[in-house]
């Protein structure tokens, strides 16, 4: 890493750190609890004389402590730089509290609208920190390590992480005062949707990283084999023949077949089970459910959901493919991977309702309502993924070269692929 970029990234850092304080602070103003990583501190701070940004630092302490005694010789040095780190953010928490001395909200619904005012700021900051990708704050890196040891999601480490902050907090709040004091529903509120915002950013803002820290260009030069190298994407609607067309093309032309065989080589690379990656692959029901459901990820730049895991595995099978001999792909949102790839031919194959009911009671065994349920559930599953991950329009015709209802009979259009494969090599 180049100095410039270093200094880039560490101002990128400090001044999302006080975004994020200034986020914290916002809420804690709102008097409808705060966020979970700092309600164990600010419950603290209403029974004890320190500051919120005291309590803040001394808990940030513990945090590194633990993570000292869970990682053990695996604590490396760079994990020293969380010290200073909270130090910061402590200073940042009580200076921001001091200007927002003026925010005293009275009325619910301008509690509420503070509240969710920090929760915006609050995400930001988080986005600009992870953006970063320097170091972590001690609550996440505490994560970290305990996902590590456990050998459990990250995700899932986080969510259990706050619900236990959030509990320990409510207990600390009773033994000193009696009654519930900073754990309000806001705690809730910001629990949801800090990292479900700063996951909006991080894919509307997706251009941002390459642009603030482009990568060096590597000059290379392809040989004459590898530049004969061509592939054809097939898109495919459910029920429609797409894999047992693809897959006689792919033997007709001698080029090898990607199917299923993209989830075999992801196992390979996630650690996950064939069965759970064809589980999760080109299933996704809500992008913004899905956004939600995976908000924890939002706060580490390394650990990403099993989903996002597996199109990053499926997308390297699909580049990788390419780069060593001629290939048919089958789905995976290859047709969108590839779009720039000017030696491939994206199709797209569709077919009326009845024709692909009909199939899927042939090749299933199921009734005719069973097959239009399961059609329309996973088609609509393959337009959100493909969605999510593409910014594109699963099945629009400006997104392919070839556009074909496979009701005019399955011969009939692989022989179309085909020719189209054969004028697109030329052309």
């Amino acid at each position: 890493m180049k100095p410039v970029e270093i200094v880039k990234r560490y101002t990128l850092f400090v001044v999302g750190l006080l975004v994020n304080s200034l986020g914290v602070s916002l809420v804690t103003k709102a008097d409808l609890g705060t966020s979970p990583i700092s309600s164990i501190p600010y419950v603290l701070s209403l029974n004890y004389p320190l500051s919120l940004g005291t309590f803040t630092v001394l808990f940030s302490l513990f945090l590194i402590l633990l993570q000292l005694i869970i990682l053990r010789k695996e604590f490396k040095l760079e994990h020293i730089l969380q010290i200073p780190v909270s130090l910061l953010f402590g200073v940042f928490i009580d200076l921001c509290m001091a200007l927002l001395n003026f925010v005293q909200p009275q009325l619910y619904v301008m509690k509420f609208l503070c509240l969710i005012l920090g929760c915006l700021v609050l995400a930001v900051g988080v986005y600009m920190e992870v953006l970063a990708n320097v170091v972590m704050l001690p609550g996440e890196s505490f994560v970290r390590a305990v996902a590590y040891k456990c050998k459990k999601e990250f995700g899932s480490a986080k969510v259990v992480f706050d619900i236990s902050l959030t509990v320990i907090a409510g207990v600390l709040s009773f033994v000193f005062s009696g009654e519930l004091l900073g754990v309000r529903e806001g705690t809730v509120v910001a629990a949801v949707l800090v990292g479900f915002i700063a996951r909006l950013i991080g894919r509307k803002l997706w251009f941002l990283p390459d642009r603030l820290f482009p990568k060096e260009e590597v000059e290379s030069e392809l040989s004459d084999e590898e530049e004969m190298h061509f592939c054809i994407a097939i898109g495919r609607q459910y029920g429609s023949g797409g894999r047992l067309i693809g897959k006689e093309i792919a033997k007709e032309l001698g080029y090898e077949f990607y199917d299923r065989e993209i989830i075999r080589m992801a196992a390979g690379s996630t650690g996950y089970t064939p069965e759970f990656i064809q589980n999760y692959e080109e299933q996704m029901a809500n992008g913004l459910l899905y956004d939600l459901g995976s908000q924890m990820y939002a706060y580490s730049p390394e650990d990403k959901s099993p989903e996002d895991k597996i199109f990053e595995a499926e997308k390297e099978v699909i580049l990788d493919g390419i780069k060593n001999k001629n290939c048919v792909f089958v789905g995976r949102c290859a047709d969108a991977i590839l779009k720039d790839n000017k030696k491939c031919l994206r199709v797209f194959l569709c077919a009326p309702i009845e024709y692909r009911i009909k199939n899927i009671m042939e090749t299933e065994g199921i009734t005719e309502a069973e097959a239009r349920k399961k059609i329309q559930y996973i088609d609509r599953r393959r337009a959100a993924y493909y969605h999510y991950y593409t910014g594109r329009i699963w099945g629009a015709s400006f997104g392919h070269h070839v556009c074909i209802d496979t009701s005019v009979g399955k011969e009939e259009t692989k022989q179309m692929i085909l020719k189209a494969a054969e004028i697109y090599l030329t052309y």
